[in-house]
């Protein structure tokens, strides 16, 4: 996914180019790219792991299917930025230039398209959970709950696995100098489906219920207040929902870019022939591979819990990895008839020894 730079000196031989086409789609930005992904792996995978570990003691203590579900978000992170950026962009373009073997090339291209779907697919049940938490909160205490956010996560990465298989025949829109075939028309719009407007669709869709939902319920508790009734405590946007709009708002804006940039060298012109197009795919993949990396700020900047567990991690104290056992209600003895009964009883023998000693004080002698 990540393809930078140009053609190598093999693909040329391959591919039969003449030297003065050789010249077209050149790497304006140079080094920049290799800067940039080395800077961004080396901060983005402690950042990932440490958000990691802190929602891994959140998601012990709270039993919260929130927690669960950013855990999924940021482990399918870390296989991007490994896949992605470390393996198919550093390693395959930068280090050795694409000059290796096809095979290995388009299977780490299935596997980069996997961990991407992954990443953006896990951000969806959030969405839906946070849905029904605040439209539907009776139904969400019935069917929300850590068991069941596992197998949901279960279901998303085996189908974010399957869904990148069909890639393993991508172009290398790099070396491919010639126009898009039917295979890569299909796979084209399959990926920006996929990846971008079929999820941006749900969080359109669910995020607009959730706000218009909150602002009818606003509505009448004020109404109410204004006609002197009692209401229950108004409903704001929680930091829950404020972190799941940043998360679903930064992957729109981020990915945008890169979307039109492949749509647009699908039908107008190639990243191989025009180096305007070949500039805008790179920094459309910087900003996209940026999304890899942003979540932990957002939710330092809403989360309290999440940046009380941060620090703990950090300092290396603070809370178990296991929650605490709950004292165990105060629930009656199993004896309790038992107690009862010889509490009765006893109470009763005082009352009859008690009318007894008077019957004796009256009793003349």
């Amino acid at each position: 996914m990540i393809d930078w730079p140009n053609v190598t000196a093999s693909g040329h031989r391959e591919l039969g180019l003449k030297p003065e086409e050789l010249q077209k789609s050149k790497c304006v930005l140079g080094f920049i790219p290799v800067i940039y992904y080395s800077v961004l792996l080396c901060v983005g995978v402690p950042v990932n792991i440490l958000t990691a570990v802190a929602l891994s003691r959140l998601a012990s203590r709270t039993k919260k299917t929130l927690y669960y579900y950013l855990l999924a978000v940021t482990g399918s992170d870390i296989l991007s930025q490994l896949f992605i950026i470390f393996v198919g962009f550093l390693l395959e373009t930068a280090v050795f230039h694409r000059d290796v073997p096809a095979l290995l090339l388009h299977s780490v291209s299935a596997a980069e398209f996997a961990a991407n779907h992954a990443a953006i697919w896990s951000t969806v049940p959030l969405t839906v959970d946070r849905y029904v938490a605040l439209c539907h909160p009776l139904l969400h205490r019935q069917i929300s709950y850590p068991a069941r956010a596992r197998k949901i996560i279960a279901v998303v990465l085996v189908l974010s696995f399957i869904s990148g298989m069909p890639f393993f025949w991508w172009s290398d829109m790099w070396r491919e100098s010639h126009p898009p075939t039917a295979l890569d028309t299909v796979l084209i719009w399959t990926h920006v489906t996929i990846i971008y407007f079929l999820p941006c669709s749900i969080f359109l869709v669910l995020n607009s219920l959730i706000i218009h939902t909150l602002r009818v319920t606003q509505t009448q508790q004020r109404h109410q207040e204004e006609r002197g009734r009692k209401s229950a405590p108004p409903r704001r946007l929680g930091k829950t929902t404020a972190m799941l709009l940043a998360i679903t708002s930064a992957f729109s804006v981020l990915w945008a870019p890169r979307t039109v940039v492949v749509i647009y060298h699908l039908y107008v012109s190639s990243v191989h022939r025009d180096w305007r197009v070949h500039l805008a795919y790179d920094l459309s993949n910087m900003l996209a591979m940026l999304n890899t990396a942003v979540n932990f700020f957002l939710y330092c900047f809403v989360s309290k819990p999440f940046r009380s567990a941060v620090r703990d991690v950090v300092l290396l104290r603070g809370g178990p990895l296991y929650p605490r056992r709950a004292l165990p209600q105060q629930h009656p003895p199993t004896n309790a008839s038992i107690s009862s009964l010889y509490s009765g009883n006893h109470k009763r023998l005082q009352r009859d020894s008690t009318r007894l000693s008077l019957h004796r004080a009256r009793k003349p002698s």
